[in-house]
């Protein structure tokens, strides 16, 4: 393709409402437009990029065994209603009346639907395993859309499910997804760490998510490099033990804290450590109110709240609430006098004495707080989101902190749906019992954007080959006949050996097409100008080291074909 007769508007500066890296850059290379939050338009050299995943990850579903479908986008709500999700899946299932005003959804994820499809026509054992997919848009109407394709409202998914006869049979399933993921990622050129994650809206028993490592990523990992422990931060674990000095009880004190309300504001006006303070945090789960104490220099992991009560989804009181239960507005809530709630602990209050807690009334707290004497001991639990440096769980080696990007989630579903929804199957022994599930997914458009927030500079998108748009891209440095000669033979010989090249043909400065040519991050830049015209030699510059050389076109022609 020829540059000139190519849809690339590229812009010079960097879009007011662009947050992320990917963001910024696959507007300012012509990637994608905006059409309304959450909703872009993806131009053809994104697509091309887009389509490059699409096809790698097509390429190993279908080398596992997996055969692709094509489900509706538009579902029924007697389906969700069937699992209990209608109504539990929360606003980002974009709900709507068809002109007949029966229940709709846009699909957000297609459990539902491919349960029903296999109930429907899978009766005995013999018909499994079966593992279907699709790459299809999906849309999930988020509250707060941001960075671009990474957290948009319409994307491009890959979602599999398998169906077995047991247990046994969904964990070889799990095993080869988990290794075509593995291949997926690797053909896509990133650094990427597979980690324990929590089974979240979906569900199931256990689940991976695949993880691309970038210092931008909104995901915090816990990664043990002795043994290969990884997790993220939602599910961490560690073996840290908190050990406190004896210390005798000393008397309960109330004093004064004048607009005193943050750990920082109560540590430096009382003159103590934020480790000897102890947050009272109030959450609503499942229709009551629970309290939390958790040591004031730590942080709690929700997750792993939710998790232990079981409910759905937890969300932190509003104050309306807090001051109905503390008679207190918020940030003085404490343990001590607090009746009606259950109350549980981090395993970092055990042990701990002479602590400072919220008193239950405006512009105090408590100090030489003691559970047992002040307050009944309350359930202690691993609640805290996991520190650089804490123990390893498996291994007891330090655990490092970083961040990745989740690209793709894969989860044992077990028989969460086909219980619900009735899809069995007749056993050897013609016996009806429920198919084993599991559920594979990959954000293509977001592969994409991890990628570049991989794999980027200050002048632009630094692409992996496997995935770039072309793998090569020629720059004419002037209109002499001689130069847009070699450069129009340089293009056919490469495209036609298989090399897509795209040809800067344009009538425009050198700078402008060098600036161009590194913001859009094409592997290989191809350099014709003054020195072909002086030693009949053009440039070759690799876009991820900045590497030249000084080449005939003989020879840049062998060089590219030679590095596929």
């Amino acid at each position: 393709m020829k540059l000139s007769e190519y849809f690339l508007p590229t812009l010079r500066e960097d879009p007011a409402e662009a947050e992320a890296v990917s963001h910024r850059l696959m507007l300012r290379a012509g990637m994608i437009r905006k059409l309304a939050s959450g909703i872009y338009s993806w131009l053809p050299m994104g697509l091309r990029s887009l389509r490059k995943v699409e096809n790698i990850v097509r390429e190993e579903m279908d080398r596992a065994g997996a055969l692709e479908v094509l489900l509706p986008l538009v579902q029924p709500a007697e389906l969700w209603q069937e699992t209990g999700r209608w109504d539990n899946f929360g606003k980002e299932l974009l709900r709507f009346k068809d002109r007949k005003e029966h229940d709709f959804c846009l699909g957000p994820t297609h459990e539902e639907v491919i349960t029903d499809l296999v109930r429907r026509e899978v009766r005995s054992y013999r018909d499994l395993p079966l593992i279907l997919y699709q790459i299809a848009p999906k849309f999930r109407d988020e509250i707060r859309p941001r960075f671009g394709v990474m957290r948009a409202r319409e994307f491009l998914m890959k979602d599999a499910y398998s169906f077995d006869a047991d247990e046994a049979g969904l964990n070889r399933s799990y095993e080869v997804m988990y290794a075509a993921y593995e291949r997926i990622f690797s053909r896509c050129g990133l650094r990427f760490r597979a980690v324990l994650a929590d089974t979240g809206a979906i569900g199931g028993s256990e689940s991976h998510e695949f993880m691309v490592l970038a210092e931008t990523g909104e995901d915090r990992l816990a990664l043990c490099e002795a043994c290969g422990y990884a997790a993220n931060v939602e599910l961490a674990e560690s073996k840290k033990e908190f050990s406190y000095p004896q210390e005798k009880e000393k008397p309960l004190e109330k004093v004064a804290t004048p607009g005193v309300k943050s750990v920082e504001e109560v540590s430096a006006f009382l003159g103590v450590s934020p480790s000897r303070l102890v947050k009272t945090l109030l959450f609503k789960a499942g229709g009551e109110v629970v309290a939390v104490l958790i040591r004031g220099d730590l942080e709690l992991n929700e997750v792993k709240l939710r998790n232990l009560l079981g409910v759905p989804e937890v969300e932190m009181a509003d104050a309306e609430t807090v001051e109905r239960i503390t008679r207190a507005p918020v940030g003085f809530a404490g343990p001590v006098g607090l009746s009606g709630v259950r109350i549980l602990a981090d395993l970092s209050v055990r042990g701990l004495r002479n602590f400072v807690t919220g008193a239950n009334e405006p512009d105090a707290h408590l100090i030489n707080v003691n559970y047992g004497r002040d307050f009944p001991e309350p359930e202690f639990y691993d609640l805290r989101v996991v520190s650089e440096g804490d123990p390893c769980p498996r291994c007891g080696r330090p655990l490092a902190i970083t961040r990745g990007i989740e690209v793709g989630h894969i989860f044992k579903l077990g028989t969460k749906y086909s219980e619900a929804m009735r899809a069995t199957f007749l056993d050897r022994e013609g016996k009806e019992r429920p198919m084993v599930m599991g559920c594979y997914g990959i954000g293509i458009g977001r592969t994409v954007a991890a990628a570049i927030e991989q794999n980027h500079d200050e002048a632009g998108i630094i692409f992996p080959r496997e995935i770039a748009p072309f793998v090569a891209l020629i720059l004419t440095l002037g209109p002499e006949a001689e130069l847009m000669e070699i450069s129009e033979r340089i293009y056919h010989t490469l495209n036609s050996s298989g090399v897509e090249t795209l040809w800067d043909d344009r009538d425009e400065r050198p700078g402008v097409k060098f600036k161009d040519a590194d913001l859009i991050g094409i592997p290989f830049q191809i350099i014709v100008g003054r020195r072909f015209k002086e030693t009949g030699r053009v440039e070759l510059k690799e876009r991820s080291t900045g590497q030249r050389e000084d080449l005939s076109p003989e020879e840049v022609v062998k060089r590219l074909q030679g590095s596929a």
